[in-house]
């Protein structure tokens, strides 16, 4: 940053800091008196009594009001009923004074409790029945003429309207102020050699923080000559509480000298701001202008000050029946998707099912729907890869709050290429545990904001903050930005949220649920799977036995037909024992307890294959092992079974090939052991990959190759039981590849 650059920056923030409700001084159309109310004395006053009254002001400091107000007692009880929770100035009548140039004289009276004190104000009385008889009747009309159909740029037009009627102000607009704090000027009148505003924009650095509580706090606030001279307070700090006199609530306070130079620049000298607050916050000015110094009476400010409460409360109407509607939209929109995702009984199928509901919701241009293993874009959206590099990012924020942004390039740097495809993103979390989205995506919308001069400010010599000389047109061409999302968007968003996860936790307690009844099924069918194998075993043992024994002895007197059936009848014996033996054993892996210890798997495969060398002895069959296996923490037995029937199947799969090569290998990935065995056998096709692991699924007739059906189910609950998971991948012809993981343990902990 540079050194002008710098000084720039610095007179902002001084200017932001402006402690512009204690400024120490009034603006002189009347004079101020403070009432120590404990004493009923005049503590502080400003120093333009003299020309008031005609009375030195150290002359009234402690003088009681007996002693100065002419019909004190009635003065006192309407004192004494002042609001107590009401810091708008209040009037309490024409009062007279005792002594001085006014004495006698009718002279009106507006006070207000605050800072520990009372404060009184006090102006040239007028006609309290006049000005009633005439401003009455306008806001009655005013009232009576406001319609339910009526939008809020023509009600704030009307507005204005009655603010010149009865004001007389030379021009009168209304703007509102965006999310930026930017006003635009949404409606307009003025005489014909005033500049016209209407449809322009004044920066939000017209009006610091510190000037928009105010604002808010007292809602009227005139001043009726810019080159006024300011009459200071004397004492210079309230007796009261030791500090500079708190004015935010007064008619008369002083205002910054920038601000009067900002009227003087724009070429008005005398102004009205009239609050529009919508729901506890600063919604809108009206602000009157007049080329020539110029007075409003407290009736008319009274009048106005209503004027702006009445319109306050229509836009908080409209917006709230606006609010009411789009919200009744988003719901049915809710409705609709919730019941699509409770027919499909799916989160996921239930969006994919009303892409162009989705896309209405919060009416994005695009969309995309990210689950563990999908992503489903709708609409104009970024590339897949861009898709899941800012899900990546939403999930590495570490919040499940809505996250919202008009502008990803501002927003979002880390993602540069984002902001080449859109400018608006909106996404929720749909999962509290995985990194599931739903993201919704606006375009750049380019525009062209009519500023009412160029927005900045400059620094004097001596280091304070300049306002701008010019209000005419000046064009900007705002780039990166989509349409901002508004506050009904995150709000609907929010309950579908909500609504999502209330039924994906409904899903999971029901799947709870299953799974604890599957838990009850699987313990019985263990039971009886064991049962039923153990109790099979000896008849079938006996009946191969027998049919052998009578094979040997009366072998020689049966016909060959005979022969043939005795033959089939212990080979069906014996592959039924086989199939027993491998149930009974499948059920066990499910009932034994799980012993660790260290398994070298080299050492294992080495057994495995001298177990099962009678098989492929005569085969040309070749080992590949290209590095050395890991020593993994796990149950050997069980181990053991698992990887010999996952060798058994290479070698039984690959004896089409003339020669058949095997290779077994491994890898670390993600805090897991992977093991791998790949052959070059027949393979199978991966549609029918689902069915691989399960109990009697085959792939291939048994006339081509033996097997019960039950060894890869096998595997699977071997590897399950050690925490780990199984899958395959192949292809017809080419061979397939079995995976198992096994995760990383410490025997330690294991035992």
């Amino acid at each position: 940053m540079t050194l002008s650059q710098e000084l720039h920056q610095s007179a902002i923030d001084n200017c932001a800091r402006e402690p512009i409700q204690i400024p120490g001084s009034i603006q002189p159309q009347g004079f101020l008196l403070v009432i120590d109310e404990a004493s009923m004395t005049i503590a502080q006053v400003s120093a333009n009594v003299e020309g008031w009254l005609g009375m030195q002001p150290q002359s009234l400091i402690g003088a009681a009001l007996h002693d100065v107000f002419e019909d004190c007692p009635r003065l006192l009880q309407r004192l004494a009923a002042l609001p107590e929770d009401d810091q708008n100035p209040f009037h309490v009548g024409d009062v007279r004074f005792l002594e001085g140039s006014r004495a006698g004289e009718p002279t009106a009276m507006m006070v207000h409790r605050h800072d520990r004190v009372l404060i009184a104000e006090f102006e040239p009385a007028s006609d309290m029945s006049s000005a009633y008889g005439n401003v009455y009747p306008l806001m009655r009309t005013f009232i009576s003429q406001m319609e339910e159909t009526e939008s809020i740029d023509e009600l704030c037009q009307r507005s204005v309207a009655e603010v010149k009627r009865i004001t007389g102000f030379g021009r009168v607009k209304a703007y509102r102020f965006d999310t930026e704090g930017n006003g635009l000027v949404n409606a307009e009148i003025a005489e014909h050699d005033y500049p016209n505003y209407l449809g322009l924009s004044f920066p939000a650095s017209d009006i610091p923080a510190q000037a928009r509580a105010l604002y808010v706090a007292n809602r009227i606030r005139v001043i009726e000559d810019a080159n006024y001279q300011a009459s200071p307070l004397v004492p210079v700090n309230n007796p009261v509480t030791g500090a500079p006199l708190d004015l935010s609530f007064a008619t008369l306070r002083s205002v910054s000298p920038v601000h009067l130079q900002y009227m003087r620049n724009m070429q008005t000298l005398a102004s009205m701001s009239i609050s529009i607050v919508v729901r506890g916050q600063l919604w809108g000015l009206i602000s009157c202008h007049h080329a020539t110094p110029r007075s409003v009476s407290f009736q008319t400010r009274t009048a106005c000050e209503l004027l702006g409460s009445v319109l306050s409360l229509q836009i908080e109407t409209k917006e709230a029946q606006a609010k009411t509607q789009r919200m009744l939209i988003l719901r049915r929109q809710i409705v609709q998707m919730l019941a699509a995702m409770a027919d499909l009984d799916s989160v996921i199928g239930g969006l994919r099912a009303m892409p162009e509901v989705l896309l209405a919701f919060v009416e994005a241009t695009g969309a995309a729907v990210i689950s563990e293993s999908t992503v489903d874009t709708y609409g104009d959206t970024p590339d897949q890869e861009q898709v899941q590099a800012l899900t990546q990012w939403l999930s590495q924020r570490g919040s499940h709050e809505v996250f919202q942004s008009d502008n990803v390039g501002r927003d979002i740097p880390q993602l540069p290429e984002l902001s080449k495809s859109v400018s608006g993103v909106l996404a929720m979390a749909i999962s509290e545990l995985h990194s599931n989205y739903i993201i919704w995506f606006r375009p750049e919308q380019t525009r062209v904001v009519n500023w009412a001069g160029k927005p900045e400010k400059t620094v004097s010599d001596t280091g304070s903050l300049s306002p701008r000389h010019s209000f005419a047109l000046w064009q900007e061409t705002v780039r990166g930005f989509s349409r901002p999302w508004d506050d009904l968007d995150t709000e609907g968003v929010v309950e579908l949220r909500a609504a999502v996860l209330g039924i994906v936790l409904r899903k999971a307690e029901e799947m709870a649920a299953l799974a604890e009844e599957l838990k009850k099924s699987n313990k019985e069918l263990e039971a009886f799977s064991y049962s039923v194998s153990h109790d099979l075993r000896a008849p079938l043992r006996h009946i191969a036995g027998y049919a052998e024994l009578l094979s040997d002895i009366e072998g020689s007197k049966l016909s060959d037909r005979g022969v043939r059936f005795l033959e089939n009848i212990g080979e069906s014996a014996r592959f039924a024992g086989t199939l027993v033996d491998n149930l009974l054993s499948f059920s066990q892996m499910g009932r034994s307890a799980m012993r660790y210890s260290q398994v070298d798997l080299n050492a294992m495969v080495d057994a495995i294959r001298k177990e099962m060398q009678p098989d492929y002895e005569d085969r040309d069959l070749r080992w590949h092992i290209p590095e050395p296996l890991p020593i993994v923490i796990a149950d050997a037995a069980f181990l053991h079974l698992a990887l010999r029937n996952l060798l058994s199947n290479a070698i039984k799969y690959s004896r089409t090939q003339e020669a058949a090569v095997i290779e077994i290998g491994s890898y670390e990935e993600d805090g897991n052991v992977v093991v791998y065995i790949r052959d070059n056998g027949v393979g199978f096709d991966m549609q029918y990959a689902g069915k691989l692991f399960g109990v009697f699924q085959r792939l291939h007739r048994m006339e081509e190759f033996e097997g019960t059906g039950i060894g890869l189910a096998s595997v699977r609950r071997i590897i399950e039981r050690h925490d780990g998971s199984v899958w395959a991948h192949s292809e017809l012809g080419k061979g397939a590849t079995f995976y198992f993981a096994l995760p990383k343990r410490s025997l330690t902990v294991t035992l």
